[in-house]
């Protein structure tokens, strides 16, 4: 593994690579591989599991992969934890807690840290939720996705509205902060069904809105049996409408697909987009560490049980890709995820993240504000109104 190299004091670091003044917020990502029904719509490295969970296993690889891994963020305090899967709510309450308990003891994790949990609403009970947060749990996201059963049994969901209503009243009594994902474009959804979903969602004022577009992923069951979706003239026109319900119920749209009301935006995805750092433990994960001179991807075995045997060897071998970015990589990396902000970022943040100067993007930056994508200006980098409703183009301008 990696070691963290000496201080450069912000200097260039050695053979080109980036030299950070200081080190950008480090995150944590939990892994959670497994689900009751992989839905055809799915391309996240999720795995149908019946009967019960190989917890122990689990717990105890996941506790040896975060020890391998400590050597890369020692010392670093740690802003948020995101528990994702696959379906993190199959897991047992004395499980998450074992979890969390492993995080606080081994890293510096603040007692108020963002501590969030994607469920199911095919797999909530009150009890379960309440024991969640008394883990540490202080946010849930529930995969709602909508609340049309036909639309539910079309994307191959285990839950109906009902138990999506239910899941969503026991999470806002368990939690202070809730996120419902919502899709739109579903197969054969009229506009008038789209804005129903939409509607029941803000009924439940929850403080955070995930809404997204479907879209056919390579490699999934839809990919290869595609639905009759709605055409792109009124994909369109939902996703406008959408937008015009969120901001009449008081959520702003501070990203392409993430809605919240005022104080409420997810801290662990801004922390992705803002192009800070995270760890990833868990088959799997991907995670993102920066040092004085120089930053890495990293990327887990993909199978459970593979990753469980390998993180338990301690030899490093459960880690199946490490890469070092280049300065091509940092500039376009950058893009792609500071330009999903709605008002982008400062220009400085580009410097900070990077160890670059912003003017090695000055061609590319050029090219797209000379087609309406970008807003001129190095102080903040911003997509403009078409630049943001175009955000594949956008971003593409930035690939080397």
């Amino acid at each position: 593994m990696p070691q963290p190299e000496p201080d450069t004091g912000g200097k260039p670091g050695v053979r080109g690579r980036p030299g950070l003044a200081a080190l950008p917020p480090l995150s944590i990502y939990v892994h959670v591989p497994w689900c009751v029904h992989k839905c055809p719509y799915c391309d996240f490295n999720s795995h149908e599991r019946s009967g019960e969970l190989p917890e122990q296993a689990y717990l105890q690889a996941l506790q040896a992969d975060l020890e391998q891994a400590l050597p890369d963020v020692w010392g670093r305090p740690v802003s948020t934890v995101f528990f994702g899967g696959g379906t993190p709510s199959l897991l047992s309450a004395d499980a998450v807690d074992q979890i969390i308990s492993l995080l606080r003891a081994t890293l510096s994790l603040p007692p108020d840290a963002e501590i969030t949990l994607e469920a199911n609403p095919g797999t909530a009970e009150a009890a379960r939720f309440q024991a969640y947060a008394q883990a540490g749990v202080n946010r849930i996201s529930l995969g709602i996705q909508s609340f049309n059963d036909d639309k539910l049994r079309r994307l191959g969901r285990i839950h109906d509205a009902a138990q999506a209503r239910a899941a969503i009243e026991m999470a806002q009594q368990a939690v202070e902060r809730v996120n419902l994902d919502l899709m739109f474009a579903l197969p054969e959804q009229t506009l008038a069904q789209c804005e129903q979903d939409l509607r029941e969602a803000l009924a439940f004022q929850t403080e955070h809105l995930s809404l997204y577009h479907l879209t056919l992923e390579p490699n999934t069951v839809f990919a290869k049996y595609p639905p009759p979706v709605p055409g792109d003239e009124l994909s369109a026109t939902m996703q406008d409408r959408v937008a015009e319900l969120a901001a009449a119920a008081g959520l702003d749209r501070y990203e392409v697909s993430a809605y919240a009301k005022p104080g409420q935006a997810c801290l662990h995805n801004l922390n992705y987009w803002q192009f800070g750092d995270y760890l990833g433990i868990g088959p799997g994960a991907h995670s993102k560490i920066s040092f004085q001179n120089r930053i890495i991807r990293q990327a887990r075995a993909r199978m459970p049980d593979a990753w469980m045997r390998l993180a338990q060897e301690h030899t490093g071998k459960h880690i199946v890709e490490q890469r070092e970015l280049n300065h091509q990589d940092l500039g376009f990396e950058f893009m792609l995820n500071a330009l999903r902000l709605r008002h982008g970022v400062e220009g400085g943040l580009f410097i900070e993240r990077t160890g670059l100067s912003l003017m090695t993007l000055l061609p590319a930056m050029r090219r797209a504000v000379d087609k309406g994508l970008l807003k001129p200006g190095l102080d903040r980098v911003q997509a403009t109104d078409q630049g943001w409703r175009f955000l594949n183009d956008l971003q593409m301008e930035f690939l080397a």
